[in-house]
């Protein structure tokens, strides 16, 4: 079993905040098993702590700060990264004024410093969050998800109108090397036209050439880039740490597009929401049990014209005729439309969502036998239809349907499709009402 590591010995240094331009000093000493990461401010009054945890973010402005009051500690992200690199768990963090020091923009200064004071396990197994089924985030063109894995990997994609970075795409495994010889030399990046605009808001006040790569109309100012792709990695650096707020390390593989530290931010909220109570994971899924269904995939093949790919019906729960109906579709990585939509942040396309809420509606028109009722159902139009949440492999859809309207030739039904009893998609549907053809 993997154990839980601290530092060896109390280690120090000064320098600048890139947002706040304050000189401040940052020392890093051991801690206590199942402690975490915790930042004391020692310039306020009564030492002020605040635990490295997600709940305690209060600003996402190009970069993460975490405060308890006015105890606030800015620009977490990239010395958090450098201990979720090295793998510490546990570490006191003591600063004097409200920024980290910034270094030259990357996770060598606090990862070199932590590496000087020593590495050393403790008598505590280490706790993991491990991923059993996926967390998906989306937001505009941004996306982030995490699928089970025995290890921790993160893949990242990034694009930018601009020619000195375009688009731009990386993926590491996450340990010890990997992280100091591939992604904390990545320094973080900003535009010549931001900086103005930057500074206005009372940001980058410390920022320069040597503590940032600053890139103009149409090439970087700095001498040289460390990666080709040194963008995309500092992406990798700083989703590593904020997602480190989560209080412990992570085993799944994450998958991000456009990310940002809000995304990232949020998406690690949904992660702690599934996983995480109170800090310990969620062991506790409840299965109901099974009982029969009122038609089986068998029996819904007899009286749905649809076969495969389009069949996107597994059971019927329960339904009472001209009423209402509830039925299931089990999501999995094996669906034919994940070849394409989309290979590497696979989401089930709302018009499939659409397309099985209306074949389990459709069953409202059969009669108590669970056969047609002499009529069949064509979809016909679709009102107030609103997709709320993604789906992705791994979910089961529950849809439920509601009769709102019936004439002899047409009728229109409200449905719902949930994941965990949480609204995925809903819309009014209307069907029209033909005489099945005679055998």
């Amino acid at each position: 079993m993997a154990k839980q590591r601290t530092i060896a010995s109390t280690v120090s240094f000064p320098g600048t905040g890139l947002h706040t331009g304050a000189l401040t000093t940052v020392t890093f000493k051991p801690a206590e098993p199942d402690t975490g990461i915790t930042f004391v401010r020692t310039d306020l009054p009564g030492r002020p702590a605040v635990p490295a945890l997600v709940d305690h973010v209060v600003d996402v402005s190009r970069g993460t700060t975490i405060a308890i009051g006015d105890a606030r500690i800015h620009t977490v992200e990239h010395g958090l990264s450098a201990m979720a690199g090295l793998g510490i768990d546990n570490l006191i963090i003591e600063i004097d004024g409200q920024e980290v020091p910034n270094g030259d923009g990357s996770g060598l200064p606090v990862m070199n410093i932590l590496k000087k004071a020593g590495i050393v396990e403790q008598n505590a197994e280490k706790k993991y969050i491990e991923v059993e089924r996926p967390v998906y985030y989306r937001d505009d063109e941004a996306t982030l998800s995490i699928l089970p894995c025995d290890e921790h990997r993160i893949s990242m994609t990034i694009a930018f109108d601009h020619v000195a970075i375009g688009t731009q795409y990386a993926s590491f495994s996450i340990n010890e090397d990997s992280y100091e010889r591939e992604i904390a030399p990545a320094r973080t990046f900003c535009f010549l036209r931001e900086v103005k605009m930057l500074q206005d808001q009372g940001l980058i006040k410390g920022g320069s050439l040597d503590s940032a790569v600053v890139i103009g109309d149409d090439t970087v100012l700095n001498e040289d880039l460390r990666f080709p792709d040194e963008f995309v990695r500092h992406k990798i650096l700083d989703l590593l740490g904020d997602m480190y707020l989560l209080g412990r390390p992570i085993k799944g593989h994450i998958i991000a597009v456009k990310a940002g530290h809000a995304k990232n931010v949020l998406f690690s909220k949904q992660i702690k929401k599934v996983y995480m109570n109170n800090g310990r994971p969620l062991k506790d899924y409840k299965v109901s049990p099974r009982t029969a269904p009122a038609l089986d995939v068998n029996k819904i093949m007899k009286i749905l014209p649809h076969r495969y790919p389009f069949l996107l019906v597994d059971r019927i729960l329960d339904f009472q005729p001209y009423k209402h109906v509830t039925g299931i579709k089990n999501v999995t990585v094996n669906e034919p439309f994940f070849q394409g939509h989309w290979p590497d942040v696979p989401v089930m396309p709302g018009v499939l969502i659409v397309e099985a809420m209306a074949q389990v509606s459709s069953v409202l028109i059969f009669g108590e036998s669970g056969e047609p009722d002499g009529q069949l159902a064509f979809f016909m139009g679709i009102d107030k239809a609103k997709f709320r949440q993604t789906v992705v492999p791994g979910d089961q859809l529950v849809i439920e349907c509601e009769m709102m309207h019936l004439r002899h030739n047409a009728c229109k039904v409200r449905a719902l499709a949930k994941v965990d009893n949480t609204i995925a998609a809903e819309a009014v549907m209307t069907f029209g009402l033909l005489d099945a053809p005679s055998n």
